[in-house]
């Protein structure tokens, strides 16, 4: 969800042709289904859509697919793949639409300036903020603790048996693009990079963090729903600079703020389809996009009934799409 990859998830790469996807769907898979959406200028058949694996993405996606289908007359095929995985399918036809990008200058390069099957379809007006967070009971308690430099004061305090006598830095899927194990031996910070394996898991612990007064530091990101139940407290790190993040190995600054934005197939731009028009046309507001999440997250609708609750409230705003 950022810019750099892990050494892991970029060894996903190499498998790119057999991996599962989170739903089940592979790139490279007949049974996958390809492209069709490029098929009849200005009709919508089959739009592909990739589903990155955090809710603020799965509402973006459920808000295109419902208007795809129920104003568009699109058949949204929804493919549930990690991010690298999902810009491997803009070559083969298996993957329309990435439309919620963080960053990564690695993938558009190599997918956009050198394989040229990607383009860049432009931003989705969410801005994304990535950073180290703690819960607000413990930054009211000790206020300091959201300078870095203070951190390795209270390691001890976030020490768990996964951490090796380290205190405990929480991140979230292994998947998610992160700079803190740099960030941790760059820093000399006394703390141990451990992933909760999920969104679901990290947000979970910082909830009991804060229920039960525990100590707890670990990756988080805006725009993200939960913010409005726990208003975690941001953590300053080492002020970011143009290029400070330019060499992985070497980080020693804060994330950038990411201007967000929307990556589709070459193929898909150039078919006339309808839905390209849609993609290219989507904007919103990380107060929208939070909505939509809670919707789902918290309110447990399905993506389609959430979607369909906030079209009907802003159908101006998808009006505007579709003009």
């Amino acid at each position: 969800m950022a810019r750099h990859w892990r050494a892991g998830a970029a060894g996903l790469a190499v498998l790119g042709l057999t991996l599962t996807a989170c739903g089940g769907a592979k790139v490279g898979d007949d049974s996958a289904g390809g492209s069709s959406s490029s098929g009849s200028s200005g009709k919508c058949s089959t739009f592909n859509l990739a589903i990155n694996p955090w809710v603020g993405y799965e509402a973006n996606a459920a808000v295109l697919a419902y208007v795809a289908e129920q104003d568009l007359g699109c058949k949204v095929e929804k493919k549930n793949l990690k991010e690298e995985i999902a810009w491997q399918g803009f070559g083969t036809g298996e993957v329309d639409a990435v439309v919620e990008n963080w960053g990564h200058d690695d993938l558009k390069k190599k997918y956009i300036d050198e394989q040229k099957t990607a383009v860049n379809a432009g931003p989705t007006g969410n801005k994304g903020l990535i950073g180290w967070y703690v819960p607000p009971w413990l930054a009211k308690a000790h206020p300091d603790i959201t300078d870095w430099k203070n951190l390795n004061k209270y390691a001890s305090k976030f020490k768990t048996s996964e951490s090796g006598g380290k205190g405990q830095l929480l991140d979230g899927d292994p998947s998610f693009v992160t700079n803190d194990g740099a960030l941790v031996k760059n820093l000399k910070l006394d703390f141990k990079v451990v992933y909760a394996g999920s969104e679901t898991a990290l947000i979970q612990a910082f909830r009991n963090a804060e229920k039960n007064k525990k100590w707890v530091i670990g990756y988080f990101y805006e725009p993200q729903w939960f913010l409005s139940e726990v208003p975690l407290k941001k953590v300053s790190l080492p002020e970011y600079k143009e290029g400070c993040d330019a060499d992985t190995e070497k980080v020693a600054c804060d994330y950038p703020v990411y201007e967000l934005d929307k990556i589709v197939s070459a193929k898909f731009a150039k078919s006339g389809s309808p839905a390209y028009d849609l993609v290219k046309n989507f904007t919103w507001t990380n107060d929208d996009q939070n909505t939509v999440a809670k919707y789902i997250a918290v309110d447990k609708m399905s993506p389609e009934a959430a979607a369909k609750k906030w079209v009907e409230a802003n159908r101006d705003k998808v009006d505007a799409w579709i003009k």
